[in-house]
């Protein structure tokens, strides 16, 4: 079976990209605080614009165009999914509180039971 080769190849234009999505998104943050004085219609469109102009920033690069296609690849994915119907649903649900009822009368039983041993009959505490 052949092992895929992973390779990261990163180039300084990309890197300049992502520098500066990174700092498109920290002068947002900082032109919302720094706005406060402007008012919140001011302070709210530095922020979003400020973050959308970043994410375009961080879009156009390499690593965005990455996770773009991974993002398609696993919407595919999903929709090869087999979901179960509604009645399987219940029915699994069922089967599991069943379980758990029946794990947590055995788990009270051998409570109990160690209790009586360990202080009744060995320690003998309780009279």
């Amino acid at each position: 079976m052949a092992t895929p080769q992973v390779e990261t190849v990163s180039t300084a234009a990309d890197k300049a990209k992502l520098t500066i999505a990174v700092l498109l998104a920290v002068a947002s943050f900082a032109g919302f605080y720094f706005l406060e004085r402007r008012g919140a219609l001011v302070q709210w469109g530095t922020l979003i614009g400020g973050l959308a102009v970043a994410c375009v920033a961080f879009f156009v690069s390499d690593s965005g165009r990455q996770l773009i296609a991974f993002s398609r690849d696993s919407w595919r994915e999903v929709a090869k999914v087999v979901w179960p119907t509604r009645k399987e649903t219940l029915q699994m649900t069922g089967y599991v509180f069943a379980f758990v009822v029946l794990m947590a009368f055995f788990l009270w039983l051998t409570d109990k039971t160690l209790e009586w041993a360990l202080y009744d009959l060995i320690l003998g505490w309780r009279k």
